[in-house]
């Protein structure tokens, strides 16, 4: 009697399992089919990694991935078809790690993302200038610090080019600005002004003038005088900002800085419909952060559940700068000897207020770019493990930067489960990165810069963003950089510290699945199967096949934001 109930529900299983499948198909073929993407080289991301021909879109999600014609046979009158002609289509880009909003302001000021030398940093202030007269501030940003003999602008050379008005322009880390003598003099700092707590103001050595370099906190000394933006130039920029990810393929975005206006204006977007991508903002941790200020930022981020296209849930503590300003925490000196950095948080402090955040349940993401910084982030996350009861969603704690680290931490990452969230292309190896790292910490601990595969080679989770506007918004440098560790021009040769490159399916994951798991929404985006968000991007090459040198000349055909087509690159022939 039990062999034949068992065999009954053996079979009950086996007819259910088949009835599942034919209704699932029927679904599939009886259903509207709103695009079909073919001819492709798809790369579905996530944890299966696989290669598919074809992807059909129904309303806002993916219906299916597959070869061309079990995909194509899917279509209907009113499909839209897209043909790939042979080039990838991946996951919608997330970018992990962007200043969205002043992105948008950064489109309308002077750009020096490219210039390379002094001459061409001052004519195109001197152009912007020209052709904005009637603004009351030169305001922009991008300047490396290479073209500079010594490494750093003056105000003299500013003076030069701007000197009827007061102009501040910020260096491409957004760590320095340059102003000059106007912007100094409305600010009253002159060689008698001490630097703030956490901020250098650089003087020349001889006479004790300010130079017009202001580092870290010595920022604000100026910046406090520039005409504040409006809510309204602040929403205008959103809208520019989110063309701007549109063309460059990205439907995600993850924003490491902000405050209850602007997730206003981000909510306000949701609800009109015009927020086209999928937001995920983090608070910045005011200086001095108490259990106080802690549950007001609590009443703001609960304004903001969990929601595909807006949420909150995130908080970042900044630890310290960057080496290309020699203001990140080291764990010995810069290679002059005169100092290792500072970090803004003592480890005491940084322990209680992480173990308080954690208990509380905030994702933490930490600004740490030098050794010992990321050591402390490291440090202060093992703590709230030790501390604290796991939270109901779970540990994703990040550092974020990591422009070096201890070989004695590497394993840290994957041991404690924290994300490291890097921005490839900041640490694009141009001759005067490379320039400015060997004179600051030396030819050891620049072997050591921007370890990615060395973090993933220890189980470390990655994710991967731009750090907008400090560089350009394009994920492709990004995975350019990554995956060769050379500039766009193929330099250096063989590629700037070559060990650390990254298989392409292992960079293109951090730009997708993994930027999904460090947001906590790879239930439904970040991977292409069934079922997830239908937010896709079609190149203009076969990056899979393509040489690696032609990478970084790929462009964005197609963007597909939740099932809707927001992009098409003039020119693409995708039809």
């Amino acid at each position: 009697m039990a062999a034949r109930l068992t065999a009954y529900v053996v079979v009950g299983i086996v007819a259910a399992t088949l009835i599942a499948g034919l209704m699932a198909q029927r679904d599939d073929t009886d259903g509207p089919v709103d695009i079909i993407i073919h001819n492709a080289k798809v790369y579905t991301a996530g944890t299966s990694g696989t290669m598919a021909e074809a992807v059909a879109i129904r309303g806002n999600q993916i219906l299916r991935v597959g070869s061309e014609r079990e995909v194509t046979r899917l279509r209907k009158p009113q499909t839209t078809m897209i043909d790939a002609k042979g080039a990838a289509v991946l996951p919608g880009f997330n970018d992990a790690h962007v200043h969205f909003i002043d992105g948008g302001l950064s489109l309308e000021r002077i750009d020096l993302a490219d210039a390379v030398t002094v001459d061409e940093v001052q004519s195109r202030i001197r152009t912007w200038a020209s052709n904005h007269a009637d603004a009351s501030w030169v305001l922009g940003r991008g300047w490396y610090y290479q073209p500079f003999p010594g490494g750093l602008p003056t105000r003299q050379q500013l003076d030069t080019v701007v000197s009827d008005r007061p102009a501040q322009i910020i260096s491409y880390d957004g760590h320095t600005s340059w102003v000059n003598t106007r912007a100094l003099r409305l600010a009253r700092i002159t060689r008698k002004t001490p630097n703030p707590p956490g901020g250098v103001i650089v003087k020349d050595p001889r006479t004790g003038e300010p130079t017009g370099v202001l580092k870290e906190a010595a920022m604000a000394l100026v910046g406090d005088h520039v005409p504040q933006t409006t809510r309204g130039d602040r929403a205008a920029a959103l809208r520019s900002a989110i063309g701007e990810a549109q063309r460059n393929g990205v439907t995600s975005v993850q924003n490491a800085s902000g405050d209850a206006v602007d997730f206003e204006l981000y909510a306000e977007a949701r609800r009109d419909g015009d927020l086209g991508v999928r937001m995920y903002a983090a608070l910045s941790a005011p200086a001095g952060l108490t259990e106080s200020s802690i549950a007001d930022l609590d009443a703001i981020a609960k304004r903001y559940p969990d929601d595909p296209v807006f949420k909150a849930g995130a908080i970042q503590i900044k630890l310290d700068g960057v080496i290309e300003a020699r203001t990140a925490a080291m764990l010995d000196p810069y290679a002059d000897g005169t100092d290792s950095g500072t970090a803004a948080i003592d480890p005491d402090g940084l322990n209680r207020i992480v173990r308080v955040l954690d208990r509380g349940g905030w994702q933490i993401m930490t600004h740490a770019s030098g050794d010992r910084a990321v050591n402390m982030a490291l440090t202060a996350y093992e703590h709230a493990v030790r501390s604290n009861p796991l939270p109901e969603r779970g540990r994703r704690h990040r550092i974020e930067h990591i422009e070096t680290v201890d070989t004695a931490d590497l394993p840290r990452f994957g041991a404690l489960g924290v994300v490291a969230s890097m921005q490839p292309y900041l640490g694009n190896p141009s001759d005067s990165e490379i320039d400015v790292w060997f004179r600051h910490v030396g030819p050891e601990r620049s072997s050591r810069a921007w370890p990615y595969n060395s973090i993933a080679a220890g189980a470390g989770r990655l994710t991967f963003g731009s750090d907008w506007p400090g560089v350009p918004l394009n994920p492709i440098l990004g995975l350019h950089t990554a995956v060769t560790r050379t500039t766009p021009e193929g330099a250096p040769e063989g590629g700037w510290y070559p060990g650390e490159r990254l298989a392409l399916k292992t960079a293109i994951d951090a730009y997708t699945s993994g930027a999904a798991w460090a947001s906590f929404d790879e239930q439904r985006k970040g991977s292409l199967a069934a079922g997830m968000l239908a937010d896709l991007v079609v190149l203009s090459e076969d990056i899979f096949e393509a040489p690696t040198s032609r990478l970084a000349s790929t462009r964005v055909d197609v963007t597909i934001f939740d099932g809707r087509i927001v992009y098409r690159r003039t020119g693409a022939t995708t039809n």
